[in-house]
């Protein structure tokens, strides 16, 4: 019984739920973007419609005009960037614009991650939250670390979450 009103949420959750995937490289092209293309493959094989796929710079201009212009999606996940390396820059861009940060998300993702990978967990800067009406959701790059988040925590929670962010 205690879990009810939590399924109540989830019961009210919406369906019809539009995605936008953002891969940051300064290597990758379409061909070889495996970790977008995991999200793809996640987000369509879920029922999401999947309006817009894009691969950009590490850079952190760049990155805040392409999330100011996907406003109007229900979701931004991203991949990439999220290291320690001197060009890794989504976590400092994404952190800033944030207006709800969710800091369980990125928690979520280093502990699931700890039990696959160990202490190496502790290098992913993963961070979530919600910008206006748009939830954002960064993963490291690698193919193995999107189905991680995918399957374990995206996919169970985005309906709830996009309800959360369109009251």
């Amino acid at each position: 019984m205690a879990d009810s009103p939590s399924k109540a949420h989830k019961a009210a959750a919406p369906s019809n739920i539009t995605c936008a995937v953002i891969t940051v490289s300064d290597t990758r092209t379409i061909e070889t973007d495996r970790g977008g293309q995991k999200l793809m493959d996640h987000l369509i094989g879920a029922g999401y419609e999947v309006t817009a796929r894009h691969i950009i710079k590490d850079d952190p201009e760049p990155m805040r005009q392409l999330l100011q212009q996907l406003s109007t999606v229900d979701a931004i996940l991203m991949t990439g960037g999220t290291g320690v390396s001197h060009r890794d820059q989504t976590y400092e861009t994404v952190s800033e614009l944030l207006e709800k940060p969710l800091p369980g998300y990125g928690e979520l993702f280093r502990m699931l991650s700890y039990q696959e990978i160990g202490a190496a967990a502790m290098l992913s800067r993963a961070v979530g939250g919600i910008r206006g009406k748009s939830v954002i959701l960064t993963m490291p790059g690698s193919p193995a670390a999107v189905d991680l988040s995918m399957e374990k925590i995206v996919l169970a929670e985005l309906p709830h979450l996009v309800q959360q962010a369109r009251s």
